[in-house]
């Protein structure tokens, strides 16, 4: 008989949670190959070494995951503040008492064992901030309230910057996710868009380079706006040819002048025809734009540490970047992935992961393990999968009779997106390599425990809309 506080465990979405599972078992397998040794005397197995610890982890999950979801499902919105208060304590505490570790204090040892607090700080936000906002009178269009949310968010992330571990803070901006599902306006995240877009370009680019880009940018949508004669468009095309030549040949002052002559133009134009919105709108944002740009490049060269400048200049840059140095982890893990062909080596077969030429193999780039091994097929298994758990997850949010399951449901898709998204992409050099976990697959308790927690929550929250 179904009560209204509990649900069959036949009601359970069996499909996340063996996908859940999977992951889990599959990531065990991953840190095994990437701990053994090519050594035919070492002993295969030991639970002293590394796969050995994260096999007793994974058991400890899993009946970590069991307690927490035959937890009633009404007690995660009741507590869900003072969770996220005993997170925030942990994060706080951490700081002066934790151990540190490649020069960031963000580990409490306890038994022989790490704790990271800010794996379970993300549950600990994810439920406050779901909490927040399925609460009846929290509407996204009231400023208070949004300052409110974003708070709830920073707070977090600042106390894990000062330990210094922004590669972690950087995880919290995937609740900007559940703030645009929940009807945060949209300009915000174009706004941010463009900001992220500038600044990549500036580091990319020389800053006279972004400024022509800028001020063509700007007449384009001017031009677009006011439905200009063509005359016009056939003298900013000729311009925009000359420029793509032009800075081939360095003339990048001269350029930025004849864009500013013509934009100008344009604008006295504006003003002429009593279109003092454009003015108003157009002079500050293109200012703005400029003068941002300008900072990104000044803040790359003159502020950042010379290691912080080596991991952006190996994901925008590697052509400045020494292969034996700060290039030597990307350049090994995609030499491992390509190695792998289409089938893979095979389970304990891949020697670059034998012979330990991927550093950190069986944590941050576990998933050149992945590709050497098991190959194409393997790694598109694993990347489909992930995918499949995503939409799945959402789709649990959408179906959700209750707010504060929807919130929940997207918080969590988006911090296991970032994650995925971001230990994925720095193996094969798409994004900067921070040094984030892949979800259930990399080595490390804190992780995979606080996401089975996760994942047990949302799943009973899940089964609740039977007890409705």
């Amino acid at each position: 008989m179904t009560t209204r506080g509990t649900a069959p465990v036949k009601h359970i979405d069996w499909l996340t949670f063996f996908l859940y599972l999977s992951l889990s078992v599959i990531g065990w397998l991953m840190i095994n190959a990437a701990e053994s040794s090519s050594d035919p005397n070492t002993t295969r197995f030991s639970f002293n070494d590394g796969a050995g610890k994260q096999l007793l982890l994974l058991v400890v999950s899993l009946v970590v995951f069991w307690i927490f979801f035959f937890i009633d499902f009404k007690f995660w919105n009741t507590f869900a503040y003072i969770i996220f208060a005993l997170t925030l304590a942990l994060l706080v505490l951490v700081l002066p008492f934790g151990d540190k570790i490649k020069g960031a204090t963000s580990w409490f040892n306890l038994f022989g064992f790490s704790l990271q607090p800010s794996e379970f700080a993300k549950m600990g936000t994810c439920l406050a901030l779901a909490s927040y906002l399925s609460y009846h009178k929290t509407k996204l269009r009231n400023r208070k309230h949004i300052f409110v949310s974003i708070g709830i968010i920073l707070l977090p992330a600042v106390l894990i910057i000062l330990q210094p571990d922004p590669g972690s803070a950087l995880v919290y901006l995937s609740f900007f996710l559940v703030l645009y599902r929940e009807g945060l306006t949209h300009w915000i995240y174009v706004i941010a868009g463009i900001f992220i877009t500038l600044f990549i370009l500036s580091l990319i680019y020389t800053v006279g380079s972004v400024f022509v880009l800028i001020l063509a940018v700007s007449s384009a949508i001017y031009l677009l706006q006011e439905k200009r004669h063509w005359a016009w468009w056939i003298t900013y095309a000729a311009l925009s040819i000359t420029s793509v030549i032009g800075l081939g040949l360095g003339w990048q002052q001269e350029l930025i002048g004849a864009h500013a002559i013509f934009l100008m133009t344009l604008l006295i134009l504006a003003f002429r025809k009593a279109r003092f919105r454009i003015l108003i709108l157009g002079i500050p944002s293109i200012l703005i734009c400029l003068g941002f740009s300008y900072m990104s490049r000044f803040m790359f060269d003159r502020v950042l540490e010379p290691h912080q400048q080596d991991r952006i200049n190996v994901w925008l840059r590697p052509e400045l970047s020494d292969p034996r140095g700060s290039m030597y982890n990307l350049s090994q893990s995609k030499l491992a992935i390509s190695s792998g062909g289409f089938q893979g080596k095979g389970y304990l077969k891949g020697t670059l992961t034998k012979l330990n030429y991927v550093p950190e193999q069986s944590t941050d780039f576990i998933f050149s393990t992945i590709g050497e091994e098991q190959g194409f097929l393997g790694s598109f298994g694993i990347i489909a999968m992930f995918l499949i758990l995503l939409v799945r997850i959402t789709m649990i949010g959408e179906r959700a009779k209750s707010s504060f399951t929807r919130t929940y449901a997207y918080g969590l898709a988006g911090i296991l997106f970032i994650h995925f998204f971001i230990n994925i992409g720095m193996t094969m050099g798409l994004v900067p390599v921070i040094g984030i976990p892949l979800p259930f697959i990399s080595k490390g308790g804190s992780s995979l425990l606080a996401f089975s927690m996760m994942m047990a929550i949302l799943l009973k929250l899940d089964m609740a809309r039977y007890a409705y």
